[in-house]
């Protein structure tokens, strides 16, 4: 297997189990579903009474919550074991209906032993981190963001945000059936494309591919640079 069809599993693979383990914990407690980027990984913000935890650190799950009052983190490693095991180990019920969208990961065979490259996993999850940082960092200057939020259906790290030509989403995805590299991307909800052409050059807005700049010494400046060069185009600047 070549390192992209590596990288493609992985992807694949963490999004099911975000999906399916971490998004369906917490819509089963509140009705949400949204996630959030982490140092290590993804999880989702505390829900439910006892604000249950629960994360993808590379390649282990780890559920943070409250064991007869005392706060507590158990780990399970992904490789080896079945998405139903995953999912009870989270508290969920596969059997329970969920979408989260109409790209929803199909369950697939919650029984087999889930594969998981772990270096493919942390480039892939370290992606999501970065673009977190960066749209922190943007979040100083622009109008009326949202929150900063993994969805799991596209599986990518997100915002949307205001400008004189209407709202636009800014995020980093670490590859879809599109695009199936990390990449990062702004996206106009309006049609209009203001300034040099060559700034727009993907159907929905821009993107820029990760490994456009590896050599690059910091990626969550390129990002930042990336962010707010096409937003200030969106702002007449």
């Amino acid at each position: 297997m070549s390192v992209a069809d590596d990288t493609t599993a992985a992807r694949v693979t963490l999004q099911r189990i975000a999906t399916h383990v971490l998004a369906r914990a917490r819509f089963e407690a509140e009705g949400r579903f949204g996630l959030r980027a982490t140092p290590s990984g993804l999880g989702t913000p505390p829900f439910g009474a006892e604000g249950t935890v629960l994360r993808i650190a590379g390649p282990i799950v780890i559920r943070e919550g409250l064991v007869d009052g005392t706060p507590r983190s158990t780990a399970l490693a992904i490789g080896g074991h079945s998405l139903r095991q995953l999912a009870t180990f989270a508290g969920v019920d596969l059997a329970t209906p969920f979408s989260a969208g109409e790209d929803t990961p199909e369950l697939g065979d919650v029984d087999a032993p889930v594969v998981l490259d772990g270096g493919a996993a942390a480039a892939l999850l370290s992606w999501l981190h970065v673009g977190s940082v960066a749209l922190d960092r943007v979040m100083s200057h622009v109008i009326d963001p949202s929150l900063v939020q993994v969805w799991p259906e596209h599986f990518d790290v997100g915002l949307d945000v205001a400008t004189a030509l209407g709202r636009v989403n800014l995020g980093a995805s670490p590859g879809d059936a599109a695009i199936p590299v990390p990449y990062l991307y702004v996206a106009p909800w309006e049609r209009h494309r203001p300034g040099d052409p060559a700034s727009w050059n993907a159907p929905f807005g821009a993107v820029e591919l990760r490994s456009e700049g590896q050599a690059a010494r910091d990626e969550v400046e390129r990002a930042v640079a990336f962010f707010e060069a096409r937003l200030r185009l969106l702002a007449g600047g």
